[in-house]
């Protein structure tokens, strides 16, 4: 597995992600299978089924979030510069085709969360930001076609 950048914040919302899932969500599955095994047949036992696919799930989880938290190095926010494009600058950016102007924050794919203005550096657009300076014009491959973008301002 890769290296995995991450914000104090962000770092912090995934071990206490896996707490919970450990403390909370793990002892209540177990309780569920539980009353499934008493309730007799687990051959013919819809509650015991669903609550084993359940922990299955759940330790999936609990062990990707552990690979992602073995992999994280968190990134020191004061070391962050504005010369170029980089991992948590925000970078407001103008579509050259309809004048839209956007801004966004550029940070891990686990702490990704397009409604808050964040993209994963791994997108389309987040790869095509990268290392590019002010006032450059960006042409990034996406879904919908090739889109030009020109870097307004970089900031942290």
């Amino acid at each position: 597995m890769a290296v995995v950048y991450l914000t104090e914040e962000g770092y912090k919302k995934l071990v206490d992600e896996v707490n919970y899932l450990e403390s909370v969500e793990r002892p209540a599955i177990s309780k569920q299978i539980a009353e499934a095994r008493d309730k007799g047949d687990l051959s013919e036992n819809a509650e015991y089924d669903a609550a084993k696919e359940a922990q299955g799930l759940l330790e999936m989880k609990i062990s990707q979030l552990k690979a992602t938290i073995a992999q994280a190095r968190i990134i020191d926010e004061s070391q962050i510069s504005t010369d170029s494009v980089q991992i948590l600058n925000k970078v407001k950016i103008r579509n050259i085709a309809n004048g839209k102007e956007m801004v966004y924050t550029l940070v891990a794919e686990s702490e990704a969360n397009l409604r808050e203005g964040k993209i994963a550096v791994n997108t389309p657009i987040g790869k095509g930001l990268l290392g590019k300076k002010k006032g450059e014009t960006v042409e990034i491959a996406a879904p919908v076609g090739t889109m030009k973008f020109e870097i307004i301002e970089i900031s942290i």
